[in-house]
């Protein structure tokens, strides 16, 4: 479904920069030879551009779309966590139903019985009504360096990564060290601050969640 990749386009950050093939890819689980294609369509509806080896990044047509989608479909997440207790990793597929059937004066409605929310519970920011979101980290726990200490901040919305992410234990706000990068897509062995043991992060996970760099 379209709106799956726009909205994965704009977690990776794809209002401000190139996003590759291969993370969108990883982000969805879905073969990159999928994603080529899809890219292509919604570049031929003007919502994406896709510059060959460089990246894609969403239209200001395309960047309005995706945050209508996301900001309705954090609301409910936040609203199913916190008003009917979900459990965290439960709600992305009540949330992807619910969106759809969502209407702005509901969304309106739905913000303003929430207190106005920032973000949801896997620390998403919520774009205002008019679109308008703050600029978040886009640096991938992947990408952080051996020795290094970090905040986890958000995760992608993926049942499945976050149901796995759950049996780990790790949530936004976490604080890690990174002890090492195993060779060859191997996992990214983290520790979490006050605990004894190390625990093993996917190399596809590692790739789906978002740090900032501890000062």
């Amino acid at each position: 479904m379209k709106e799956d990749y726009l909205k994965i386009i704009f977690e990776l950050g794809g209002s401000h920069k190139k996003v590759s093939n291969k993370d969108i890819s990883l982000g969805l689980g879905i073969a990159a030879g999928s994603v080529t294609e899809m890219v292509s369509k919604l570049a031929d509806e003007q919502l994406v551009v896709h510059e060959p080896y460089a990246g894609i990044s969403l239209t200001p047509k395309g960047e309005k779309y995706a945050a209508e989608l996301v900001r309705k479909h954090r609301l409910w997440e936040t609203f199913l966590v916190d008003k009917l207790h979900y459990n965290f990793a439960d709600v992305h597929q009540e949330a992807e139903v619910l969106e759809h059937q969502t209407s702005d004066r509901l969304a309106t409605a739905l913000d303003n019985f929430l207190q106005h929310p920032k973000a949801c519970p896997h620390g998403g920011v919520i774009p205002s009504a008019s679109g308008e979101f703050p600029e978040v980290s886009r640096v991938l726990l992947a990408d952080a360096k051996d020795g290094e200490k970090v905040t986890l901040e958000r995760f992608l919305d993926n049942h499945e990564l976050l149901t796995y992410l759950e049996e780990l234990q790790l949530r936004p706000g976490d604080e890690v060290t990174v002890v090492r990068h195993e060779p060859f897509e191997g996992p990214l062995v983290i520790k979490k601050a006050g605990a004894d043991q190390p625990i093993n992060v996917s190399y596809k996970a590692s790739h789906n969640i978002f740090i900032r760099a501890d000062k």
